[in-house]
Order: structure tokens, then sequence, then C-alpha cells
């Protein structure tokens, strides 16, 4: 004769059960948030890598167009006001220079924080894992 098999209880097949789906579950969490992650690094990058390449053509052209005004407006007054057209010219573009840096400081402080799509999803899920336990 055979003697019967002894058999796990069943709260504990149903507690190993319960715990590998929370693993799972876990796991399938941290997978979707780290592929968030990576595409919100990627498109900062994306994102940074165009507004440097923005910003050198535009400087450029802008440094170029100031510096063929300013010597239109001291070849204008060459004969008579040559110097004072030439310091002139250095007051406008220390001002446009302040500007520039008053401006590029303020955009620098108002940009949007990184991940912040992501940790609001963690802030997410922990209020929630701490309102089911």
């Amino acid at each position: 004769m055979t003697e019967p098999q002894p058999t796990a209880p069943a709260s504990a097949t149903g507690l190993f059960q319960s715990l590998t789906h929370f693993v799972g579950t876990l796991v399938g969490l941290l997978h979707t948030r780290l592929e968030l992650l990576t595409t919100e690094v990627q498109e900062e990058v994306q994102r940074a890598a165009g507004l440097l390449i923005w910003a050198f053509v535009v400087s450029f052209a802008a440094m170029m167009a100031l510096f063929l005004a300013a010597l239109t407006v001291i070849f204008v007054f060459w004969d008579s006001y040559r110097v004072a057209a030439a310091l002139a010219m250095v007051v406008l573009f220390v001002v446009i220079a302040v500007t520039g840096a008053v401006t590029l400081k303020k955009r620098l402080k108002s940009k949007p924080q990184l991940l912040g799509a992501t940790l609001a999803e963690l802030a997410r899920d922990r209020d929630h894992l701490r309102a089911k336990l």
C-alpha cells in the first residue's frame, strides 16, 4: 500500500502565490517606471541638443547683424562723430548682453523639473501601496 503524500496546507500555498503575484506586480511597476525614466531622459537630451543648436544659430546671426549695423553707424558718422558713434555702439551691445544674461538666468530657473513625470508616478505608486497596507 502506498502512504499518502503530505501536502502543504492551503494557507501556505495561497500565501506563496500571493507573494509571487506581489513580486511580479512590483517588478512590472518598476519596469514601467524605468521605461518612463528613460523616455524622459531621451526627451530632455533631445530638447537640450535642439536648444543648443538653435542658440548657436541665433547667436551667430545676431552677432553678425549687430557687427554690420555697428560698422554702418560708424561709417555714417566717420567724418563728424566717429568716436561718439563707436561708444554708442559699445553701450548698445552692453545693454543687449545684460538683457540677454537676465533673460537666460530667468529661463534656466523656470525650466521644468528633470524627471518630473517619473517622480510623480513613483509618488502615486508609493501612496497607493501605503493605502493598501
